[in-house]
């Protein structure tokens, strides 16, 4: 049998740095009886229950679906956000340690140009339009969520991205790829040259299948 050590510490490391325990919004998971997921449950019996390991699945974009229903509200930033794009990168050490340097380095980022709670959020109703403000700068437009993928496309007046949600333990991330974070950024900040915002860009070149973003927590 392969020694498995490097991800079974990746994996609890990955519950120390940030990203956490995501299973706020409720969702169904699967995959935990294949791949990683007999790993995990058969290594992390001994240390805790299946939850635990469904907690783990849920930090990979798609491994919880979510319905439009559960994202219908208004949710406010509440800290740097990120997600793995696969099992795979999820059980690697480099990708624990990744995830814990991207949070460190978003909330430097937002710190720089003004991100915080009080002027962060993104609204989406039941008729697929949301309304947003990302460092108070106001956007919005329509929306089409794809529960399958856990990807969600926002189409505003001058912008259009895919970005991601995956459940989190106080409400949900939503994260995108760090260049298209970068777009949103400079977009309603418009502050190309800011260096804060430059730091945003360059991960992606640092940390190839994470997805960075924001935690939001609902607020109605």
């Amino acid at each position: 049998m392969k020694k498995i050590y490097i991800p079974i510490l990746a994996c609890m490391a990955i519950m120390t740095t940030g990203c956490g325990s995501m299973a706020g919004l409720g969702g169904t998971t699967g995959g935990t009886n294949n791949g990683i997921g007999n790993v995990l449950g058969g290594v992390l019996g001994a240390l805790g229950s299946q939850n635990t390991v469904n907690s783990l699945l849920d930090l990979v974009i798609g491994q919880t679906k979510i319905s439009q229903s559960q994202i219908v509200g208004t949710w406010q930033y509440a800290a740097p956000g990120c997600a793995f794009t696969s099992e795979n990168l999820l059980a690697k050490a480099g990708g624990a340690v990744a995830a814990g340097q991207v949070k460190e380095k978003l909330q430097s980022a937002y710190s720089g140009i003004g991100v915080k709670s009080s002027n962060t959020y993104f609204t989406f109703s039941a008729d697929n339009k949301f309304q947003a403000s990302v460092d108070g700068i106001p956007l919005s437009g329509t929306y089409v969520l794809n529960p399958e993928a856990g990807s969600i496309q926002l189409n505003a007046t001058l912008l259009s991205l895919t970005g991601y949600v995956t459940p989190t333990t106080n409400g949900m991330a939503l994260t995108f790829e760090s260049k298209k974070l970068l777009t949103i950024v400079q977009a309603a900040a418009a502050l190309t040259g800011n260096t804060a915002i430059k730091t945003i860009g360059d991960l992606s070149t640092k940390f190839d299948g994470v997805r960075v973003g924001f935690d939001m927590a609902k607020t109605k």
